[in-house]
């Protein structure tokens, strides 16, 4: 009898707890909508008021006359009252729902001034299992078309071959493999135009990751003596030599060529699609990060060794770089004015050249 009376017990109470977290969860739920209702209003001010400055400026632009100007105005003053007349009704009988309801599966309502990921676990009473619902939200839905973008980004892909241009020595007598010794870079850059009414002339600027490769010839490897770094002969055969180096740095460019113009009612665009453009300029940052990987084989075995190390290289990246091309596939070249390594007797400077593609 004890046993039973405990047994009951427990279940009222565990009863007793859901209850009060279904309860719980209502009044949150109520109390986030309350909230929002709030801002429904100011957030449909800032977007009129971005409306009336993205008409403003065509009639500064002389795209639109006065006249069409003020019925722009008052049709977007209309559309906002509109929508902040509907917005606050459907958070109303939202509201009404849930207090006339305590089934806490009802879904919350997506929130108009955040962007975020909502994740719902929906409890399966039958099944004993739970389902993950994902549902993006995005802000950009009440956010009014942006009348003429200044600024643009693009994910920015290079890849080909490096070398390094040594004092008083040609590339024909470096110690690099030509084909062996590769760049591969990686980041993102935004384009902003120059000229008000004009896109022949962009300023990019960004940030990368280069990774600048190179692989010694002759059987040589790269060992630290001192405050120099110098090439030498390994004791065994390599199957393969190569030094890389790992540059976090901001490029900036020029940027020159036509584009083509778009024009409608609601927003002007300046497309670079098939179209020829160059770009000159240079970049600067530093070093993230050495190392030197040894393959080889020794009494049967295969050894791969990953040394990490600074090998006197400079912590600070800094050179010039060009491209030029068609659409979005460019011929890509870039210089280091820094050295190599720091102390030693004979400079050397890094040299790439390759293919770059932005990708909008």
């Amino acid at each position: 009898m004890r046993k039973i009376t405990t047994i009951l017990v427990m279940l009222i109470l565990l009863l007793a707890q859901d209850a009060l977290g279904q309860s719980n969860g209502l009044e949150r739920k109520i109390k986030k909508l309350k909230e929002q209702r709030e801002k429904v209003e100011d957030q449909e001010k800032k977007a009129l008021k971005q409306e009336v400055k993205d008409i403003n400026a065509r009639f500064d632009n002389g795209t639109i006359s006065f006249e069409k100007a003020q019925e722009l105005k008052e049709a977007a003053a209309k559309k906002r009252a509109l929508n902040i007349e509907n917005r606050i009704s459907i958070i109303d009988n939202r509201i009404a729902l849930l207090e006339r309801n305590e089934d806490l599966s009802i879904d919350e309502p997506i929130e108009e001034d955040t962007n975020a990921v909502i994740i719902n676990l929906t409890d399966n009473d039958d099944e004993d299992y739970r389902i993950l619902g994902i549902r993006f939200r995005d802000k950009e839905w009440d956010r009014p078309v942006k009348y003429d973008r200044r600024t643009y980004s693009d994910f920015v892909i290079a890849i080909g071959l490096n070398n390094a241009i040594i004092e008083n020595q040609s590339l024909d007598d470096s110690p690099y493999k030509i084909g062996g010794s590769r760049f591969f870079e990686m980041g993102w850059q935004w384009r902003t135009r120059v000229f008000r009414n004009s896109n022949w002339l962009r300023l990019n600027y960004g940030l990368s990751f280069q990774f600048n490769g190179l692989k010694p010839v002759d059987n040589q490897y790269f060992v630290i003596n001192g405050d120099q770094t110098d090439l030498e002969e390994f004791p065994l055969e390599l199957n393969k030599s190569k030094l890389r180096m790992d540059n976090l740095v901001f490029p900036i460019h020029f940027e020159f060529g036509p584009s083509k113009y778009y024009a409608s009612e609601d927003k002007i665009r300046y497309s670079l699609n098939r179209q020829f453009r160059m770009g000159i300029g240079g970049y600067g940052g530093f070093n993230i990060g050495t190392r030197q990987k040894l393959k080889y084989s020794e009494n049967g075995d295969d050894i791969k060794d990953k040394l990490k190390r600074d090998y006197n290289t400079s912590n600070l990246i800094y050179g010039l770089s060009a491209y030029i091309g068609f659409d979005n596939t460019l011929l890509y070249c870039k210089y280091d004015l820094n050295t190599i390594f720091t102390d030693n007797p004979v400079e050397q400077r890094n040299i790439s050249l390759g293919l770059r593609f932005d990708i909008d």
